[in-house]
C-alpha cells in the first residue's frame, strides 16, 4: 500500500525519516519549514511522469538557494538593480552616463546588480566596481560571457531559468533602474510596474534613465498615457510608480530621498505599517489623512505605533516608530505617493 503523503505531520515512518534527517543534520533554525520542502521533494518525485517538471524545480530549488546565500552576507547593504541594453557601445554617451551613475551609487554606499553582461551592463559595474557589483547572468543558446569586471567573482551567478533570476533581481534590490534598452529591458521593466502595481513588491523607486534629449522613455510614456490610460486599462494614479529623468544626479538623489524617513513596510492584520527612521509630527499625520483619505478603508485612520507583537522576528529595528495605515490595498500608486510624501523635506 502507498502512503499519502501530507503536509500535515501524520506520514508515519517517513515522518519519523524526515525528524531523523533533520537531527542528524542539525543547525537548521527553522526546521517547520524544511520538513514541508522535503515532503513537497517527495510528493513531486512521486508524482514524475518523465517530464522536464522534475529536472525544473531541483535546477529551481539550487539556484534560489545559491541566490540567497551570495546575497546573504550584504543584505544590510542597500543595492540597485540596473537594466539596460547589452548592446550599446562604449563610444555612446548613454554608456558614459550608465558608467558615472554607477560610480555615484559606489561612493553613496549602494551596490549595484546588473545582468553581468556587456554594454550598459558592463559600464554599471565598471563606474561601481567589482566589490560593489553584483552580477545576475543567464546561461543562453549562443554563448555569453560575463563581462570582464565580474567574470570569475563569487557576486556574479548564472542562471538557466529567466524566472529565478528575475527573482533575484526583484528581491534583493532598493530600487530599480532602467537606462534604454530592447525586449529584455522593457520585459524588465514591465515586470517591475505590475508587481508594483500589484502590491507583489513592495514599493520602492523605479527611475527611467535617458540621454539629455532622449525620447526613449518618453515615447513610452506617452503610449502609456494615450492608449493604456486612455482606455482605462491603468489608473492615472499608476504614473506614481515611475519618473523618468536625464539626470543621473537627479536619479541618485531620489534613490537616496526614498529611504530618508522611509525604512520598510509591512502588512499585518490588513493593516500596513510603514517603518520610519523618524516620528511624524501630530499635524504632519492629520495633513495625510486629508491628502490620502481615498485610500483608506472606511472609517479607516493613519495613526503612529510602537512595533507589533507579529514583529518580534526583527528586534533590530523595534525602536523604529510606525506609521499604521489602514490602506485598502488596492491603490498602490497612492500609496507610493504617500511614502514620497513622507519624506518631502
Amino acid at each position: 500500500m502507498v502512503m499519502k503523503l501530507s503536509f500535515g505531520e501524520k506520514n508515519g515512518d517517513v515522518e519519523k525519516a524526515i525528524d531523523h534527517l533533520l537531527a542528524v543534520t542539525g543547525d537548521i533554525p527553522r526546521p517547520h519549514i524544511v520538513r514541508d520542502m522535503i515532503v513537497a521533494a517527495l510528493k513531486a518525485g512521486r508524482e514524475d511522469d518523465g517530464k522536464i517538471d522534475l529536472k525544473m524545480m531541483n535546477t529551481t530549488l539550487k539556484e534560489m538557494r545559491y541566490t540567497a546565500k551570495i546575497f546573504s552576507s550584504y543584505r544590510k547593504l542597500k543595492k540597485v538593480t540596473v537594466f539596460g541594453s547589452a548592446r550599446t557601445h562604449a563610444d555612446r554617451r548613454i554608456y558614459t552616463m550608465a558608467h558615472d551613475f554607477g560610480k555615484k551609487l559606489s561612493e553613496r554606499g549602494y551596490m549595484v546588480i546588473t545582468g553581468g553582461g556587456p554594454g550598459i551592463m558592463r559600464a554599471v559595474n565598471e563606474g561601481a566596481g567589482p566589490e560593489q557589483s553584483f552580477g545576475v547572468s543567464i546561461r543562453l543558446p549562443f554563448e555569453q560571457q560575463s563581462n570582464a569586471i565580474l567574470d570569475g567573482d563569487p557576486k556574479n551567478i548564472m542562471y538557466k531559468y529567466f524566472f529565478n533570476r528575475k527573482v533575484a533581481f526583484l528581491k534583493e534590490s532598493d530600487a530599480i533602474v532602467l537606462f534604454p534598452g530592447g525586449f529584455g529591458t522593457l520585459d524588465e521593466g514591465m515586470e517591475t510596474l505590475t508587481l508594483l502595481q500589484t502590491g507583489k513588491r513592495n514599493p520602492m523607486p523605479l527611475l527611467f534613465v535617458d540621454e539629455p534629449g532622449g525620447r526613449y522613455w518618453w515615447h513610452f510614456f506617452e503610449f502609456c498615457k494615450q492608449e493604456l490610460s486612455a482606455a482605462g486599462y491603468v489608473s492615472p494614479s499608476d504614473f506614481n510608480l515611475f519618473e523618468i529623468t536625464d539626470d543621473i544626479d537627479a536619479a541618485v538623489e531620489k534613490i537616496a530621498r526614498f529611504y530618508d524617513r522611509y525604512h520598510s513596510i509591512r502588512y499585518i492584520r490588513g493593516k500596513v505599517l510603514l517603518r520610519l527612521n523618524s516620528a511624524l509630527e501630530k499635524s504632519e499625520i492629520n495633513a495625510l489623512k486629508v491628502e490620502f483619505s481615498d485610500i483608506l478603508t472606511k472609517d479607516g485612520d493613519i495613526y503612529l505605533s510602537e512595533a507589533l507583537p507579529e514583529e518580534n522576528e526583527e528586534p533590530e529595528i523595534s525602536h523604529l516608530p510606525r506609521l499604521v495605515v489602514d490602506f485598502n490595498l488596492k491603490d498602490f500608486g497612492r500609496l507610493k505617493a504617500l511614502i514620497d510624501a513622507i519624506n518631502q523635506p
